[in-house]
């Protein structure tokens, strides 16, 4: 498990590992919905979720697959040397579809000569046996990433934000792609109303002892035209500052199991409709001032991991 010199096991690090070169992602918007926001098991959508379904920076869903991956790749060619590509499929729920729809899409991805695999987001209760047999099959194929929104293990945290599915309900989703060799990549936010700093590590310290294989951990942002931006509008809460976040970050860096990938550890929120904190417009200081105090205090991952996996 080579860190290329990082602190941390990053995700550039895992392609450099696993493709020996580096891979960009190019979001696609397959023109999927979300049984959170259609009314199968609620309307509107999880509370933090904008307009876009987490996709706000994916492509125009009237687009073929091809077209978006093609207009993708145009955007970052520029930095990306290697010509290789991971298509992410980001809007919405990524498997919430007819199998014969998906195979669709994603076989039509896979066949692009550029793209080395998938990044499927989706929620644990929208993996039926057909679409987890579909999704064995093309990760024989080329690599399969799924990326469940858990956001966080607290029951209460989660009916506030209106997430719609029991803690069990995601195990079931971790066993069953686990099963079939499928990567897990597990999304926590950090910031959500009401936690505090020691039910976050709770999340991490629960997730440590699953047999998920990446993780991407997001600044809660406070989004116009969404319910939680209502709510703070109406009565804003905690927020937390530039300084505290780089210490949470840290602090769950070094209690993350250290196989496990950081996908990331902060977010994007679009400009135009970012409420809070402002501070997280600027992405590139987040990423550098977390290597910095990295190494300024001497910490690696796992560094505070004691328990093993089950």
């Amino acid at each position: 498990m080579n860190w290329h010199g990082k602190r941390y096991y990053s995700l550039d690090s895992y392609f450099k590992n696993t493709f020996g070169k580096k891979i960009y992602k190019v979001s696609l918007n397959g023109g999927f919905s979300c049984p959170n926001r259609d009314g199968t098991i609620g309307t509107g959508g999880c509370i933090f979720c904008s307009e876009g379904g987490s996709g706000d920076f994916s492509s125009n869903p009237s687009l073929s697959i091809t077209k978006q991956i093609d207009e993708g790749i145009s955007l970052v060619a520029h930095k990306n040397n290697s010509g290789s590509y991971l298509a992410y499929f980001q809007a919405f729920t990524n498997t919430y579809a007819p199998v014969e729809k998906l195979r669709s899409l994603f076989t039509e991805a896979l066949n692009h000569p550029a793209i080395m695999g998938l990044s499927i987001g989706t929620r644990p209760d929208c993996l039926p046996e057909p679409v987890l047999d579909l999704l064995e099959e093309l990760n024989q194929k080329k690599p399969i990433f799924i990326e469940l929104g858990l956001q966080t293990i607290h029951e209460e945290t989660a009916d506030f934000i209106h997430r719609g599915y029991p803690l069990s309900t995601f195990e079931i989703a971790v066993e069953n792609l686990h099963a079939r060799n499928i990567n897990i990549v597990t999304h926590l936010i950090l910031g959500l109303p009401g936690e505090t700093n020691e039910m976050i590590l709770e999340s991490i310290h629960y997730l440590n002892n699953l047999p998920i294989d990446g993780i991407k951990l997001s600044l809660l942002h406070v989004l116009k035209n969404t319910k939680l931006g209502t709510l703070y509008e109406k009565e804003p809460f905690k927020i937390y500052t530039f300084e505290e976040y780089v210490d949470l970050v840290i602090t769950c860096i070094q209690h993350l199991r250290s196989d496990i990938v950081i996908h990331r550890f902060t977010g994007d929120g679009p400009r135009e409709l970012l409420i809070a904190p402002k501070w997280s417009l600027h992405k590139k200081k987040v990423l550098n001032q977390v290597n910095h105090q990295l190494k300024e205090r001497n910490v690696y991952q796992g560094d505070l991991h004691s328990s093993q996996i089950i």
